[in-house]
């Protein structure tokens, strides 16, 4: 399963996936919408809010100490036509109600009536209405032209839609617009309208409406996303009630002049409050207020679309790829990809300075995406190279050894064949094929088996690798794959020791003990090592001269020591043991004769032993 895949099967899968999310599905949408709140509720707490705007608050004080004169709300709305017409007075530069006049107060007509009078006295008052959604609905083309509604050449003459209009007051006064919440897929409301079409007709929104009486600058789009700030100045309106009706107020006289109040509720028992990036409570007069201040310094915030981002995901998944598929050290790509995100999140900081809103987080995001299936893939394919190395090399090392060397990287299952310096050694059964034909097949394979055992424990023992088996003869070697500078001297141990065993071994044979006997060759030099073979078939072996020169010195082993080894041999291991000289042996293959030597432990060695 693993070698179906890679690197770049992973960079295909994701880049595909991204491409389809940045091209229809979104998905990752909410990736840049969470991580834009995280930072829009940060940079709100260095944006002062404008000091043009003043909101009179219905707050729970105000609730609590009206409740003598005005009772429980709703207030007869004769009480805001006291407010209104004294905050008219101060001349403010528009007056903005964020509540809802849609139903006559049928117990307190004249309260309603003196609310009519003084609105329609006052011709910079903004009335809200919102959009149900469904219902008989209004005849559009009913509605005042105050109201501001635009008419496109798609609009059709009949339509209607679902609203609640100001009904209390008279139509001339309908000037204003929307005021409903616009959530995003997960609740949130970041943006506000700026109008909604419905069949041909738009609709104005509320600081819209307002945006074009005083020729603001206005933006593209039926929306903006708000660029959030510091909470505007509220003032009770109690506060400001009570002041109105003393005989010497107390406020300062103007100090809503030249003002957008806007009068509207932070209360939580009139449950106005909504989730936005900065809380999942935040008052819907705070909302309103803080679209017309966007409006009014022409600092909302300016969002490319998404599709945009999309190549910054492609080139940070591509460079990790790179990385990837060039065998950088993980941590050091996930410390670069780290570093990436930081950048980005600066830049996004450095953005919502600009009134931009740069959607890059979730490009960010299919980036770690990448690196961690990138990560896990190598972490997998690792292992399994590391289990296929220890199963391999199993065969030819002792288990405990083999670990050890992948462990520290010095193996593993695609090691190429490289000439290394060697020791090899060649040991084989002398006058096995007599012996083969004085037993069962049983007897003989049963005793191969626990002669091979004992003399393969001894080479492993000895830091030794076992080549393989040619018949009733081994081959093993020294130098590779693990690194030895003595490997002379560890394989002419091995070979005095398996000697050694095999006169024990020789005890328990009873009558064959006589005619079993071995014949230990070893020679040092240059020759090939690693994987050799077919696809199907791969063998850990070595090659070249070195090799048929140790089979030559175990071939003439017999009658005159049990172990020779090659002068070379003897030269790299001189300092280890005694040598016992046998003379110099013309060898096929070789126009030089050969001197052989048999070796023996020295005192030193014979204590160790002992």
């Amino acid at each position: 399963m693993l070698q179906r895949f890679s690197y770049l099967t992973i960079f295909i899968l994701l880049s595909s996936l991204l491409l389809s999310d940045y091209g229809w599905l979104n998905f990752s949408a909410v990736i840049d919408d969470r991580s834009g709140d995280w930072l829009l509720e940060k940079n709100a707490s260095r944006r002062a809010a404008s000091a043009d705007i003043v909101i009179i608050d219905i707050d729970q004080k105000s609730l609590e100490s009206m409740n003598e004169v005005a009772g429980s709300w709703p207030w007869p709305r004769a009480i805001h036509a006291e407010l209104l017409s004294a905050i008219a007075a101060q001349q403010p530069k528009a007056i903005v109600f964020d509540v809802l006049f849609n139903e006559p107060d049928t117990f307190r007509a004249d309260s309603d009536q003196l609310f009519r009078d003084t609105v329609l006295q006052l011709h910079n008052i903004y009335l809200p209405s919102t959009l149900l959604v469904d219902g008989i609905g209004t005849r559009l083309a009913d509605l005042p032209a105050v109201y501001g509604l635009q008419k496109t050449q798609d609009a059709k003459p009949d339509a209607r839609a679902p609203l609640l209009l100001p009904l209390v007051l008279p139509p001339e006064t309908w000037r204003g617009g929307l005021i409903n919440f616009k959530k995003d897929a997960d609740g949130i409301g970041r943006h506000y309208w700026i109008y909604t079409e419905t069949q041909g007709w738009r609709l104005p929104s509320l600081p819209a409406r307002i945006a074009a009486d005083f020729n603001w600058p206005m933006p593209q789009g039926s929306d903006i996303r708000i660029n959030w700030s510091k909470a505007h100045q509220h003032i009770s309106y109690s506060d400001l009630y009570f002041d109105f009706n003393r005989e010497k107020p107390q406020r300062p006289a103007n100090e809503l002049s030249g003002k957008i109040v806007i009068i509207g509720t932070a209360a939580p028992g009139l449950q106005d409050l909504r989730p936005t990036p900065l809380s999942a409570n935040y008052p819907g007069v705070e909302i309103l207020a803080t679209s017309i201040d966007n409006l009014l310094h022409g600092d909302w915030l300016k969002t490319p679309a998404r599709v945009y981002f999309a190549p910054l995901g492609l080139l940070l998944m591509l460079l990790l790829f790179l990385s990837f598929q060039r065998k950088v050290n993980t941590l050091y790509s996930g410390g670069a990809l780290l570093l990436a995100t930081f950048l980005g999140l600066g830049i996004f900081w450095l953005g919502l300075g600009h009134k931009q809103y740069w959607p890059i987080a979730a490009a960010i995001a299919w980036a770690w995406v990448y690196y961690w299936l990138a990560a896990l893939f190598a972490y997998l394919a690792e292992k399994a190279q590391r289990e296929q190395a220890i199963h391999l090399f199993g065969r030819f090392l002792d288990q405990r050894v083999v670990r050890q060397l992948v462990a520290q990287g010095d193996i593993h299952s695609s090691q190429q064949a490289e000439s290394r310096e060697l020791t090899i050694l060649f040991s084989d059964i002398r006058g096995f094929t007599t012996l083969s034909e004085t037993r069962t097949p049983e007897y003989i394979v049963g005793l191969l088996n626990r002669y091979f055992s004992q003399q393969v424990e001894i080479i492993f023992r000895h830091g030794g690798t076992l080549d393989k088996f040619i018949g009733d003869a081994i081959m093993a070697f020294w130098g590779a794959p693990m690194n030895d500078n003595e490997h002379a001297r560890h394989a002419v141990a091995a070979a005095i020791e398996m000697s050694a065993a095999l006169v024990k071994f020789k005890t328990e044979l009873t009558d064959l003990g006589a005619d079993f006997d071995i014949g230990i060759g070893l020679h040092t030099g240059p020759a090939v090592v690693g994987f050799i073979g077919s696809d199907a078939r791969l063998d850990y072996t070595i090659i070249g001269d070195s090799v048929n020169l140790a089979s030559r010195i175990e071939g003439l082993t017999k009658g005159i020591s049990r172990v020779l080894i090659s002068d070379a041999t003897r030269l790299a291991c001189n300092e280890h043991f005694q040598f016992v000289p046998h003379g110099s042996f013309h060898v096929k293959g070789r126009e030089q004769e050969v001197e052989l030597f048999e070796p023996r432990l020295n005192s030193d060695e014979v204590r160790k032993t002992s």
